[in-house]
């Protein structure tokens, strides 16, 4: 009597339950810990639900894409053409945070570290881990980190943005703006409409997640 394991499908076995049982004990153990860091380390400070979705599906994306391609010189090729891909992304457009552009690149390590990574056992595999979800716990917690927030201002009155007056503007900017502003950057100036850019850094006592309008100069275009 045939066994599941003993029929073929276009000359591939249609069942392989070692094959799957690694895929699932594999594809399990990278849920866990990138779960870790998107739901425990990154979520709570930026609560930014649309990278939650997108680092979990990159996630998932990523270590099927890796596990079941089958030269390992196209997996390692093929890893480091989404290195390379998202760095470009991440220097060509402005609308991904460096923190989030950082999660990305972590949540892509791990998963072709976790899905290429065959060899090692899951000791090994699960102490590299924890040194990655170590290093963000620490990071996120220095008390410099993401201490002060970035608001693009466009001001009217260039009459302040000289040196001797920076104090009358950082005033005039708290009075205006009615936030703590420790530092201001002045940008290009317009003084055919009496107007200059600013990049004001402001403490947030009451932040609760990123701004993500913190940077934008104009109203988005309706689609």
């Amino acid at each position: 009597m045939l066994e599941m394991e003993d029929l073929e499908l276009l000359d591939a076995p249609l069942i392989d339950t070692a094959d799957m049982t690694a895929l699932l004990l594999r594809f399990l153990f990278n849920t866990v810990f990138v779960m870790i860091i998107i739901a425990g380390l990154y979520y709570p400070k930026s609560r930014r639900r649309e990278y939650f979705f997108t680092f979990a599906l990159i996630s998932v994306s990523i270590f099927f894409l890796i596990y079941l391609l089958g030269s390992v010189k196209i997996k390692v090729g093929f890893a480091l053409g989404l290195f390379a891909i998202f760095g470009i992304i991440r220097y060509r457009t402005e609308s991904m945070s460096v923190r989030e552009m950082t999660y990305l690149f972590v949540i892509i390590a791990l998963s072709v570290i976790n899905a290429l990574a065959v060899s090692l056992s899951f000791g090994e595999l699960t102490l590299t881990n924890l040194i990655f979800i170590a290093i963000i716990f620490f990071c996120e917690r220095l008390p410099f980190a993401n201490s002060y927030e970035e608001k693009y201002v466009i001001y009217d009155r260039i009459d302040l943005i000289t040196p001797e007056k920076r104090d009358e503007l950082i005033a005039d900017l708290r009075k205006r703006l009615g936030l703590e502003i420790a530092n201001v950057q002045i940008g290009a100036v317009d003084f055919l409409r009496d107007t200059a850019m600013l990049k004001v850094y402001y403490r947030d006592k009451k932040r609760f997640g990123d701004n993500i309008v913190n940077k934008m100069l104009k109203l988005p275009k309706e689609e």
